[in-house]
């Protein structure tokens, strides 16, 4: 019951839209009108710029940890790490799948790092520079995003995680493809918005 509830409010914390709520509250629009029509940071940083995308990512980022943080206070227990895992996806799913704007949302990349943050440090930061790195040279956030998620199962590897975090890292790698599926057509065919012009 303790996991069931955890899993219900890591969704409901991963469901706040804080690029919706930040767009409207600072700029009294509607970020989905705009640009890529996206609510995550990126599209927040063509739009709105640099100060406002940086509060989006740490809203976002927050979603992934904080129920992590909360679980462990709590003290759950389960077979191995699963249920910090299952928590972890409930605040992804949340993210990409909004109960509070009609069960849409973002890439889940910011949310993703969140909760690897919380549970390999390491990971997340190196994934982290990765996502930097790539952004800069290659000007294309989804690039960057999709590589350094996929970093994150190659890390799991690396660093000898338990074998759950590495079905973990899979199901997440499986999530990004399919919410980056519009940019991976847009980037095989030329049309792909650049982060940095």
């Amino acid at each position: 019951m303790q996991i069931a509830l955890l899993i219900c409010l890591s969704y409901l914390l991963g469901s706040i839209p804080f690029g919706f709520l930040v767009s409207k509250y600072f700029k009294k629009i509607d970020i989905r009108e705009f640009g890529s029509g996206n609510i995550g940071a990126s599209n927040i940083f063509r739009v709105l710029g640099f100060r406002y995308a940086l509060l989006v990512m740490i809203g976002d980022c927050l979603k992934g940890f904080l129920p992590l943080y909360l679980a462990r206070i709590m003290n759950i227990e389960g077979i191995g790490m699963y249920p910090y895992l299952l928590v972890g996806l409930s605040a992804i799913a949340g993210h990409n799948w909004s109960c509070f704007i009609k069960f849409k949302g973002g890439k889940g990349i910011a949310t993703t790092f969140g909760v690897i943050l919380f549970l390999y440090p390491k990971i997340a930061i190196i994934s982290a520079l990765i996502w930097l790195i790539l952004v800069i040279i290659l000007k294309f956030a989804s690039v960057g995003s999709i590589i350094a998620v996929l970093n994150m199962l190659v890390l799991s590897f690396v660093f000898n995680t338990p074998i759950e975090f590495k079905y973990f890292a899979i199901i997440i790698n499986i999530w990004a493809i399919v919410q980056h599926r519009g940019n991976i057509i847009r980037l095989t065919q030329n049309r792909e918005n650049k982060i940095i012009r």
